[in-house]
Parts: structure tokens; sequence; C-alpha cells
């Protein structure tokens, strides 16, 4: 048989118990076509790039799948069909892998690190930056040739004189 990987795009207005039936639902078109489904995870309501089906956040899971390619179409065709899974992605591997998914492990190494406050900034505040030595530039000069162009001249002398 083969190994899959699948993740789906539920609704946001959906509840996490409604998601989870979902998942249990296509569980069991899986086995009833004799494949088996292993790890599970549920990566929760995150904002989408853009809008699908006038929504902007969905509910994501990942599901590792072992079937034969019949049960998979069977499972994406009632997906297709069903009118709270906005979005999905089957892709064929040759393992799966073992313990958390990327997605699972940047929220854990997230939380270990700290919130955004807790970042040590060093000597430096926003906005400062090095801006290098500029000790081998000429100063600049505005003028269209690359010449200064000296001082300013009233503006009567510029439009023929004073009324």
């Amino acid at each position: 048989m083969a190994l899959y990987e699948h993740v789906f795009l539920a609704r946001q207005d959906l509840s996490q118990q409604q998601v989870d039936a979902l998942v249990e639902q296509y569980k069991s078109v899986i086995s009833a076509n004799g494949g088996s489904v292993g790890r599970v995870e549920n990566w929760g309501l995150k904002s989408l790039t853009y809008r699908v089906n006038k929504n902007r956040k969905a509910y994501y899971t990942l599901m590792d799948i072992t079937c034969p390619p019949a049960a998979l179409n069977e499972m994406e065709r009632q997906m297709g069909l069903s009118e709270d899974v906005l979005r999905f992605l089957t892709i064929k591997v040759d393992a799966h892998e073992e313990g958390p998914s990327a997605m699972m492990q940047k929220r854990e190494e997230r939380s270990e690190r700290g919130g955004f406050g807790d970042r040590d900034r060093g000597p430096r505040s926003f906005g400062d930056r090095d801006r290098g030595d500029r000790g081998d530039r000429p100063p600049r000069s505005f003028g269209g040739d690359g010449a200064d162009r000296g001082p300013r001249r009233p503006r009567e002398a510029v439009e023929g004189g004073a009324e």
C-alpha cells in the first residue's frame, strides 16, 4: 500500500468538535476501503494568505495515511463534495515522518524561546543600523551635472521682476 500525507482546510465557522468529526468521517472512509490513518495533527485556526470562498481563516489538519489509491480517491471525492472543506492536498511519500511535523515543531520552539518582548536586542535600538565608514565618498551634490548650484535667487528675479 502507498503512503500519503494529506492536509485539508476546513471552514472557519466550524467548531473544533466539528473538525474532529470530519477527521473521524474521513478515517472511516479510508478504513472501509482497506487503509489506515496514522498520525493526525490539528494545526488549529490559521489565517489564509487570500480569501477562499469568503473565508479569511481555516482549520488546518494533517493526516498520515496508508491506503490503496482507490481509498484515497474516494476520500478526496467526498472532500470535494463537502461544503465544510475549503481545500485539500495529498502528497505521496516514501516514509512517514516520526515525531511532530514542521508546523508543530515551530510552535514548540517559539514557546521555548519566549515572546517577542523577551528578545535581547543588544546595545542598538530599533531603527539604528551600522552605516559604516563613509570617508571614501565625496559630499553629495544635488545639481544636474554634479556641480553646486550656488546661492538661490529671489523669486522676483526669476519671474522677470516685481509688479
